[in-house]
């Protein structure tokens, strides 16, 4: 009996070592998307404010551009330009953490670390992380983030602004070596284009 008892506390202690916390797999799954080059992927939007559109992304580090039927998005880091095609104008903003959030997926690796809680749950497609804030000033006061289970590739992102959701489906992530001049607008392309600064 005593043996038995010793076997399952070790089956216990090995279980307990091997479980991840909610932290290292958003920490992992930061190391996977953190290609020096960039990773590129494509992306589903759906939500009661915004509707639903499809598009293709390319990111770096803070750095993303994005492209959709409806308009094409670059960021550097710093300033946004969104190109609305059937407008043929360009509006130039500072994104909020939000705004930020809404348009590039993958900007949860550059806000979990601080101020948020975590739990976390095993799900058929891998991990579920949930996320919330511990500062209620915070634009974004709830996510829930699916990773895959091997690769650490983030499959979902779910996210509350208030009362509304927002759920952004993503695919065909891969790496790619993507110069820093594709995250910022390309007037010479658009000679046409409407400026509109709105900072």
């Amino acid at each position: 009996m005593k043996r038995i008892l010793n076997i399952l506390l070790m089956l216990m202690i090995a279980i307990g070592s091997s479980a991840q916390t909610a932290k290292q797999v958003l920490d992992k799954t930061a190391a996977a998307l953190s290609n020096k080059g960039g990773v590129t992927a494509n992306f589903t939007v759906t939500g009661k404010n915004i509707g639903s559109t499809s598009g293709r992304i390319s990111v770096k580090g803070r750095m993303f551009q994005a492209t959709t039927p409806q308009a094409i998005v670059w960021f550097n880091g710093k300033t946004q330009w969104t190109y609305m095609k059937s407008q043929q104008e360009v509006n130039i903003s500072n994104p909020t953490e939000a705004q930020l959030q809404a348009i590039n997926p993958y900007n949860f690796i550059n806000i979990y670390k601080k101020g948020y809680s975590y739990t976390m749950k095993t799900v058929a497609a891998g991990y579920e992380v949930h996320l919330k804030a511990t500062d209620k000033k915070r634009s974004i006061q709830e996510m829930y983030v699916t990773v895959n289970k091997t690769t650490y590739a983030p499959s979902q992102v779910k996210m509350r602004q208030g009362t509304k959701w927002t759920t952004i489906k993503i695919s065909q992530l891969k790496k790619a070596n993507i110069s820093n001049a594709s995250f910022t607008f390309p007037a010479k392309d658009y000679p046409n284009a409407e400026v509109v600064d709105l900072r």
